[in-house]
């Protein structure tokens, strides 16, 4: 309600602004009518002021024929007659009514605008903006999964009543988790169950993420099917890295959660990549020890405390010390990778 309040003031100093703009614009359209006007008497033809005083009166009769032949072909081709014209014209047209446009034109304009925008709109054009399509797409493209989407609505139901919904459920999760998730629950709009949750938070990108990484900490059930929904297929394995890391956000310190989201991920990218892991002869094991030497050489090559950073040949010594079976052409690519994209965890 107070972004509502706060968005109709400003929607109210734009249309002062824009009054005070359209009294400044006709003053600035009558100067510019008397420079034309001084043009057009300019350029009359006449040579000399001796000439003028003695054929003023026949000036002046002939002054109305002359008007229209000189806006017509004003100095430079600029018509600034017919600018003024089409100026005054425009302004007596206002905004443009989208009642009057094909509706899904006018359907097709409003889904641009945001839901504080669209809750402005309605003021104006009531039907249009309260369309329950629209709203639906808001839900949708911000929230991309809910378990309310595969059900039945109840009877009453309304896309922009779930829209306020979702947006105070992700505010409560951001203050405290566990409450958020209850208040969707108590909604309706997420079942109780793990995979729901994981669906939920994979597919939303508004829900604070230290407040993410202490939930996940806590429900390990619901981290196990989230570590599920990503596909690793065909990746470079800093690439899925990074990929992993926007979604399930790395603790600031090493310790027992990083070494289990390095180990989950570890098992997902051997199972997203069988025939890769063939070829190069990779278990889960050795994926682990290359992903906690990516970490640590992200933080060597990025942190602006490290003065020696790790050279190409040192990584690879250290790397196959841990895993042997890895090859040099492998690991030296991991290195690049790295050096040129920066830190996997950021």
């Amino acid at each position: 309600m107070k972004d509502l309040t706060s968005a109709l003031l400003r929607l109210l100093v734009c249309t002062l602004f824009k009054q005070c703009f359209h009294c400044l614009g006709l003053q600035m359209g009558q100067g510019l009518w008397r420079v034309a006007r001084n043009q057009q008497l300019q350029h009359q033809g006449y040579a000399g002021q001796s000439y003028l005083s003695r054929e003023h009166g026949r000036r002046i009769a002939a002054n109305n024929v002359s008007n229209t032949n000189h806006r017509k072909n004003a100095q430079g081709g600029i018509d600034i007659y017919h600018l003024l014209k089409t100026r005054k014209s425009k302004e007596q047209e206002g905004f443009i009514n989208l009642e009057m446009l094909p509706p899904e034109l006018s359907f097709t304009i409003l889904s641009y605008l945001n839901a504080t925008d669209l809750c402005l709109a309605s003021c104006v054009w009531q039907d249009l903006a309260n369309d329950e399509l629209l709203w639906q797409g808001l839900c949708k493209s911000t929230w991309g999964h809910c378990s309310i989407y595969n059900k039945n609505p109840p009877l009453g139901f309304s896309f922009r009543k779930l829209y306020m919904q979702l947006d105070e459920g992700s505010l409560t999760f951001n203050a405290n988790p566990e409450e958020g998730v209850n208040y969707f629950m108590s909604k309706g709009i997420l079942d109780d169950s793990p995979k729901e949750i994981a669906k939920f938070i994979f597919c939303t990108r508004t829900l604070n993420w230290k407040k993410l990484r202490i939930y996940l900490d806590e429900r390990r059930d619901v981290l196990d099917d989230l570590v599920t929904l990503h596909n690793f297929r065909n990746q470079f394995l800093p690439n899925a890295l990074r990929e992993f890391f926007k979604h399930i956000h790395a603790p600031e310190e090493r310790g027992e959660y990083l070494e289990t989201l390095i180990t989950k991920f570890s098992h997902r990218f051997c199972a997203c990549n069988p025939d890769l892991m063939r070829d190069l002869g990779l278990s889960p094991d050795a994926v682990y020890v290359l992903c906690y030497s990516l970490i640590l050489l992200s933080i060597d090559l990025t942190s602006p405390h490290v003065k020696n950073k790790m050279s190409k040949r040192e990584f690879i010594r250290n790397t196959r010390r841990a895993a042997q079976n890895i090859s040099e052409d492998f690991v030296g690519h991991l290195y690049d990778n790295i050096y040129l994209i920066g830190h996997v965890a950021a």
